[in-house]
């Protein structure tokens, strides 16, 4: 096990490595929530682009397609609900402590668990962001095709969908694995019963 270093600087920040491992776990818990909230609407807003430009271009040729074709944007937004769902769950993870006064904690304080809690939900948060930004761009895209095929043939709308089902699953994925990544996350609120260190 490596030996706790002081910091160098008076705010912690000579280096990347000073900086992260300083870090309160309760910030990489609540970065990885901004990350999985943000970046799941940045896919769902990019994917409704996408999809949105076409489907308004091809609507000027063929009016028919403007109601039917919204099931894309739909598609597009339901990535920015999976990362609600996911902040919902992260945020109820996180738990004040019930000792230590001003996060100063007892010796026998259960540190690594802590960590690891932090450092848990910081990827899961972050897992579930990038991925929906790539399923919602993949919707996005998928939803154009779809948008400017059904508007030169009816017929090629529904074979486009499914498509685009597939592509909306990488979404759901995502909130799978972040549900399992943040599954053992969970805070102490209370020191040791018996110190190991």
């Amino acid at each position: 096990m490596s030996t706790y270093t002081t910091c160098t600087s008076p705010y912690c920040n000579a280096g990347w490595g000073e900086l992260l491992t300083h870090m309160s776990p309760y910030g990489f818990a609540n970065f990885g929530i901004a990350f999985g909230l943000g970046f799941s609407v940045i896919g769902a807003a990019w994917g409704i682009w996408i999809t949105g430009t076409s489907l308004v271009g091809a609507a000027v040729k063929a009016p028919r397609i403007r109601s039917k074709n919204l099931v894309s944007v739909i598609f597009c937004e339901a990535t920015a609900i999976y990362g609600v769902i996911m902040a919902i769950i992260l945020a109820n993870k996180i738990k004040k402590p019930d000792e230590g006064i001003n996060y100063q904690f007892p010796d026998n304080w259960d540190f690594p668990g802590m960590y690891y809690a932090g450092y848990g939900m910081f990827s899961a948060g972050l897992s579930v962001g990038l991925t929906n930004i790539a399923s919602g761009v993949s919707v996005g895209i998928a939803g154009s095709s779809c948008a400017l095929a059904d508007a030169q043939d009816p017929s090629l709308f529904v074979k486009i969908l499914i498509v685009e089902i597939f592509a909306s699953a990488l979404g759901i994925f995502g909130i799978i694995v972040g549900i399992i990544e943040s599954n053992a996350c969970t805070f102490p609120v209370a020191a040791l019963e018996n110190s190991y260190y």
